[in-house]
């Protein structure tokens, strides 16, 4: 999820299924332009808003949930639907091979919960840097050096505690944190592993990601991001665990 104009190497090789699109159009003398056009840096070039919701899918949504249903409603009932536990395990297997196909579900309350959990979910992860202060976990300091070298765990078994670093440890993660996982790997252990100094064997250049935060006079950011993801995780599984149980007919969508 993003509210800004994303490129297809966003996070790799990837699609893009936006709430609206833009659409490049040519100004035409005495013709009147779309009523979303907005002028570009020149006088000759408009761009045109258009609805990634298509008209059809809408029409059959207002069918089984009433005309109030707006677009956007559906947009974040598929941005929950894809977090329904039913729909990822019963679709494991098609959903590693092919794009996901989203069902109109016949229950209308539970279209609702959907739309209502999707808002949820985009607002946490739109705003995934802003959660620090509702994050769970005791933080120790040694001293206010907040500078990472390579986070850890105590052990294999244990990651309820993160050695931030020799001065600072993370404790009382609740397990349940771990089960937002993204790409295979839970939220938490994808900053751990990103906010790393590393060196490139072959050119031997060090990406040290405190060079940002000495840049912005942020010396506590990737502190505050860890607990911020940690906060955000609790908060997903929580709302994961409150949406409607899914029933498939044919194990097929």
């Amino acid at each position: 999820m993003t509210d800004t104009f994303s490129d297809m190497e966003l996070t790799g090789k990837s699609q893009c299924f936006p709430l609206y699109w833009y659409e490049k159009i040519e100004a035409i003398k005495n013709k009147q332009l779309d009523m979303f056009a907005v002028a570009a840096d020149t006088n000759e070039d408009y761009y045109a808003r258009r609805d990634g919701i298509s008209d059809f899918i809408l029409e059959q949504a207002r069918k089984l949930y009433g005309n109030r249903t707006a677009k956007e409603d559906v947009f974040y009932y598929v941005y929950a639907f894809l977090h329904n536990p039913d729909y990822r395990e019963q679709f494991a297997s098609d959903l590693k091979k092919q794009l996901p196909r989203i069902p109109l579900i016949d229950d209308s309350v539970d279209f609702w919960k959907h739309v209502k959990s999707g808002r949820e979910f985009a607002d946490l992860h739109l705003h995934y840097e802003d959660h620090a202060d509702e994050s769970p976990v005791t933080v120790e300091f040694g001293t206010t050096n907040y500078e990472v070298t390579k986070m850890r765990f105590p052990s294999k078994d244990d990651k309820s505690r993160i050695i931030y670093n020799p001065f600072i440890t993370i404790s009382d993660i609740p397990a349940g944190a771990y089960e937002y996982v993204v790409n295979g790997k839970s939220a938490i252990e994808w900053v751990m592993e990103r906010y790393q100094v590393t060196t490139n064997k072959d050119s031997g250049i060090v990406n040290d990601p405190n060079d940002w935060t000495r840049k912005c006079d942020q010396p506590r950011y990737i502190l505050d991001l860890l607990r911020s993801v940690i906060a955000i995780s609790v908060k997903t599984v929580e709302i994961v665990k409150n949406l409607p149980k899914v029933e498939f007919e044919n194990n097929s969508v």
